[in-house]
């Protein structure tokens, strides 16, 4: 299985160490699924990492280990250049559906936008995505 995380479940994974988004991670260490990440995916986790109200909760070295992590860790696919298969009511979030469909993965995300569009399209929150990796065998 192979998934996205929206930089929010990522951010989340950060400042919590014990909720859905953090153990996704372990998850994904541990081989039960596939993290995709793109170069744009990776510039908007850098750039939201650095607003001043995540600089206060999460130092700005951790930060850029973070994101270096992700980028040799990951699977690094390219930037979609089509449109989405579906469009979210915030076209901010619209890369994050092309990166998914064009990888074939799930979108994991707690943005609102993206969960309204769960029935067309696979979207799941982490806990969901969680409770579909928990049992894979890695």
């Amino acid at each position: 299985m192979r998934a996205v995380l929206d930089a929010n479940v990522l951010i989340s994974a950060l400042l919590s160490r014990t909720g859905a988004p953090a153990r996704l991670l372990l998850a994904w260490q541990e081989g039960r699924f596939e993290l995709i990440v793109s170069p744009g995916l990776l510039a908007e986790l850098g750039r939201a990492l650095a607003y001043p109200k995540l600089c206060r909760l999460i130092p700005a070295s951790d930060a850029e280990a973070f994101v270096a992590w992700l980028s040799r860790s990951a699977v690094l696919a390219r930037d979609p250049g089509g449109p989405p298969p579906i469009r979210s009511a915030d076209p901010g979030d619209d890369y994050l559906l092309s990166l998914a469909a064009d990888q074939h993965a799930v979108l994991v995300s707690g943005d609102g936008h993206l969960l309204a569009l769960a029935g067309d399209f696979p979207i799941r929150t982490p806990a969901g995505f969680l409770s579909l990796v928990a049992d894979s065998t890695p």
